[in-house]
């Protein structure tokens, strides 16, 4: 068949897919470089897309080309039935990139439990639980015992990256999936958590720089334990009005914090080296926080939740710091090889279970392509890649 014939695909499932994958038709017109009614008529089967036209709109939906031929649009559920409620984010009004994020990691949490089975692997129960009458240093100092990172450990690690790794190390271990995901604005998720169990799962925006990533990784966990004590429900079944709901971040927020720089510690640190030298300002909070290889933002946000700010204090200082950062050259991300990539977007719990299953011929080299998103001829190099310590700068997913 000519890629310009006309396909009999289904005209219902054409929309489907737009719709289900967030893009306007003005969107789609402008990718597929033809006029809007060209997209309309599509959709309404008055002229159906030639192969080549269909060919590109699978690639831009991220859809199989098999589904535009399905005699009605599949029944899935709603991205926002899975994440936990997001700041300024509306269920079903999401960014096609953040819709296409959620549903990827949800696709590799249903790969990770179909192979769990063929492999006869146990899955790890997640144990632990948060309310929200609990004092959010109670429950950061239970998120620190079970990630059982001590505070020396901690502070002797020689860089952000190598914290970052070691965190996520933690939390897989709590039965936990981390995942990363690209493309969707930092103004729009930095992280988010599928709140399914077993094996919830915890995504971090590729944007983020590694510090502030470590803190939205544990971020993200403590809502996991929130939905774990029945205090949180996915996005579309959550009612809280706004300021309920900012209660809830907050105390997220707070025991992040906690959790990531016990009080104990803290007023070890600021006592012995004579912080502040200059009533809080940027370069001590800095200083402090490369102890914790933390963000200046987040070691803020601590030291006001133990007092050693005051409101209008931070307020003044995060101002300054906002006007900082604004005043930065960006930082590059540079080259990333598709082996380090694998690893940052998946997970070594994911991949090792990915290759654990074609070691043992229960996928094809195909499918186990498909699942890491990898091309098979780096398959060695991802096997040696796992034998190392992590903790060298990560792959962007870009």
């Amino acid at each position: 068949m000519s890629v310009a014939s006309p396909l009999p695909v289904n005209p219902a499932v054409l929309a489907w897919a737009r719709e289900e994958s967030g893009y306007p038709a003005e969107r789609v017109a402008e990718r597929l470089q033809v006029k809007l009614d060209r997209v309309r008529a599509w959709e309404s089967g008055e002229r159906p897309p030639t192969l080549r036209q269909v060919q590109e709109l699978s690639r831009f939906y991220h859809r199989p080309l098999g589904v535009f031929f399905l005699t009605a649009p599949p029944r899935v559920p709603p991205p926002a039935a899975e994440y936990r409620r997001l700041p300024g984010v509306v269920p079903g009004q999401e960014s096609p990139e953040l819709r296409l994020a959620v549903r990827r990691m949800s696709w590799r949490r249903e790969n990770a439990l179909n192979l769990m089975g063929e492999l006869d692997e146990p899955v790890t129960p997640f144990r632990l639980s948060a309310r929200l009458n609990e004092t959010p240093e109670v429950v950061g100092a239970r998120v620190r015992s079970a990630l059982a990172v001590d505070v020396a450990t901690q502070l002797d690690w020689p860089n952000e990256w190598r914290a970052l790794s070691a965190w996520r190390e933690a939390v897989e271990s709590l039965g936990v999936l981390v995942f990363q995901f690209s493309k969707v604005p930092l103004a729009e998720a930095r992280g988010l958590s599928l709140l399914h169990f077993p094996l919830p799962v915890v995504g971090v925006n590729s944007k983020e720089q590694p510090e502030p990533k470590s803190y939205t990784l544990i971020h993200e966990l403590v809502h996991v334990l929130l939905a774990a004590g029945n205090e949180e429900v996915p996005a579309l079944r959550e009612h809280r009005d706004n300021a309920a709901w900012e209660a809830v971040e907050q105390f997220a927020e707070s025991v992040a914090s906690h959790a990531l720089s016990p009080e104990e510690a803290l007023a070890a640190i600021v006592r012995d080296e004579r912080l502040p030298q200059n009533n809080w300002d940027i370069g001590d909070v800095r200083r402090l926080a490369r102890r914790f290889k933390l963000s200046p933002l987040a070691m803020a946000t601590r030291l006001r939740s133990s007092g050693y700010f005051d409101w209008a204090h931070y307020q003044s200082w995060r101002r300054g710091w906002d006007a900082w950062v604004a005043s930065l050259p960006p930082r590059s991300s540079g080259f990333a090889h598709p082996v380090g990539q694998t690893l940052t977007r998946n997970g070594r719990p994911y991949v090792q279970l990915v290759l654990e299953a074609l070691n043992s011929s229960r996928i094809t080299t195909v499918e186990a392509s498909r699942y890491l998103d990898l091309k098979a001829e780096h398959f060695e190099k991802l096997r040696d890649a796992l034998t190392q310590r992590p903790g060298s700068p990560e792959g962007s997913d870009e």
